[in-house]
């Protein structure tokens, strides 16, 4: 069997010494320092690398498509060399059935069946054609040049070229859906809303969190500078920020509430806003602020626009009711969230892709921070909406984020009335196994351990030890129950419309 192996089964054999007898016939001429040259190109990829590197220099498909055909390259050679050349040894054509200066010199030692240049030269351009058919066709003559070459300077029968071609295809056609092309965001919608005109900042009163990260000494001036009729305030320095800002937002004269600060202070803000009627204007500040970006107040130009014109717009809001403590004598607590909530391995994983963004850029970042993440966490077991479940994140957002994956990024409707919940489980077998190859393959939004689902209210109980719950990147420990629902179009912000 292995001798039969080795010599090629008898109609291929056949087949193979012909056709190898007809190259050998052929004129010699540039062509085979042509041939030579493109072949030796290929060794170890090296060719296909380089294309990869020119498309990755050019942002959108070219980009993809490079990242899909150097995935498939790598699958395609891996499954050559590893396993086909080890089940189906077969020797190499032999220098007498080439010219002496055609025949290339030394001969890989590795089974000849099948062709390992061939598979990563079909896998690479088919798998750039499938993100982006253009690249792929022009592609294709330079892939079946570096084939032909493997039978023109003798490296292989051409049956090896031909089984070679298919596993490179096969591999870019199996990995089509690994790192797919996200589909484009929805347009940016807004429901307009009136609310007082105040140029200058006259009637607006702003409440600046000192504890906030990028709070400076000239946060101050620069405010006062653009709002020049406004009463600004600095709040955080007696510790209740809650009432520092009601207290600035119930002043005589006071039409709208303005707010510097992260995420929780201007959640903070919304809900005094909400009980004393006021529209809210989010200015940019504080470590993270999620809201101003979405609500199109990301600059201090933008929030002078809107003040000014008096360009506003509704959000929903959503409610949070936790219990923490005891479980017989439970504290009750209510919060407004704005943005997200998270229970689990979430609050670690964006830790860690904000430390690595710096040196890996984004995307890698992203990647590097879920693989230490899920590697090294462990599973929390809870009943939501009365299921139990096993779960690595729980994400709870208010309003419908994008994309419809594990990290989400935009919100562009701030009033849909809806909770985005999303959840990676570890109720099913394998699971780290499963979680860490749908990271690699950057195929955890299809995988089944990712549930996604959109809701107006979600109940969430412990089971056992009680949870670690952040709102809108503030923490609360030791809960035990949580409630969210939606207040719909409960908070007027002002928003410039967007065009």
């Amino acid at each position: 069997m292995r001798r039969m192996l080795r010599r090629g089964p008898g109609l291929v054999a056949g087949l193979d010494r012909m056709l190898l007898k007809a190259v050998s016939g052929l004129p010699g001429g540039n062509h085979d320092v042509l041939f030579r040259r493109l072949s030796a190109s290929a060794n170890h990829g090296k060719l296909w690398f380089a294309v990869a590197g020119g498309l990755a220099l050019i942002p959108g498909k070219p980009r993809r498509a490079a990242l899909h055909g150097v995935i498939a390259q790598g699958v395609a050679s891996a499954v050559t060399n590893v396993v086909f050349k080890t089940l189906l040894p077969r020797t190499r054509p032999l220098p007498e059935h080439l010219p002496v200066f055609r025949f290339v010199n030394p001969q890989p030692t590795s089974s000849s069946m099948p062709s390992g240049h061939s598979a990563s030269a079909a896998a690479f351009a088919v798998g750039v054609g499938l993100v982006q058919p253009a690249i792929g066709a022009a592609l294709a003559p330079l892939a079946a040049g570096v084939a032909y070459s493997r039978v023109h300077t003798g490296a292989h029968w051409p049956s090896d070229v031909l089984f070679g071609s298919a596993i490179g295809a096969g591999a870019a056609m199996i990995t089509r859906k690994w790192w797919p092309v996200r589909p484009p965001f929805p347009e940016t919608s807004r429901t307009g809303e009136q609310a007082p005109k105040l140029p200058g900042g006259e009637g607006l009163s702003i409440a600046v969190n000192t504890l906030g990260g990028s709070y400076a000494p000239e946060t101050m001036m620069a405010l006062q500078d653009v709002f020049p009729l406004a009463h600004i305030y600095e709040v955080g320095n007696d510790g209740n920020i809650a009432a520092e800002i009601e207290a600035a937002a119930a002043q005589p004269g006071v039409s709208a509430l303005g707010v510097w600060g992260g995420d929780g202070t201007v959640g903070t803000a919304a809900a005094v806003a909400v009980e004393l009627s006021l529209p809210l204007l989010v200015l940019p500040g504080g470590t993270l602020n999620h809201f101003a970006r979405d609500a199109g107040t990301s600059s201090l130009e933008e929030a002078v626009q809107a003040v000014s014109s008096g360009a506003a717009a509704r959000a929903d809001l959503g409610h949070v009711r936790l219990e923490r403590g005891l479980a017989g004598s439970p504290e009750k607590l209510e919060r407004i969230m704005l943005n997200t909530a998270s229970i689990g391995l979430y609050p670690d994983l964006v830790r860690r892709r904000q430390q690595l963004q710096p040196a890996l850029g984004k995307p890698l970042a992203g990647v590097a921070a879920m693989f230490r993440t899920f590697a090294a966490g462990t599973p929390t077991t809870m009943m939501v909406n009365g299921v139990r479940h096993k779960l690595w994140i729980l994400y709870v957002g208010r309003g419908r984020y994008y994309p419809r994956d594990h990290a989400p990024l935009i919100r562009p409707v701030m009033d849909d009335g809806v909770l985005d919940l999303r959840m990676i489980t570890a109720d099913e077998s394998f699971a780290r196994l499963r979680l860490l190859w749908s990271v690699l393959t950057g195929t955890v939004a299809t995988s089944r351990i990712t549930h996604l689902s959109e809701s107006t209210s979600v109940t969430v109980e412990a089971v056992g030890a009680p949870m670690a719950l952040a709102v809108d990147g503030e923490a609360v420990s030791g809960v035990r129950r949580v409630e969210f629902s939606v207040l719909p179009g409960a908070l007027t912000y002002y928003s410039p419309q967007p065009e």
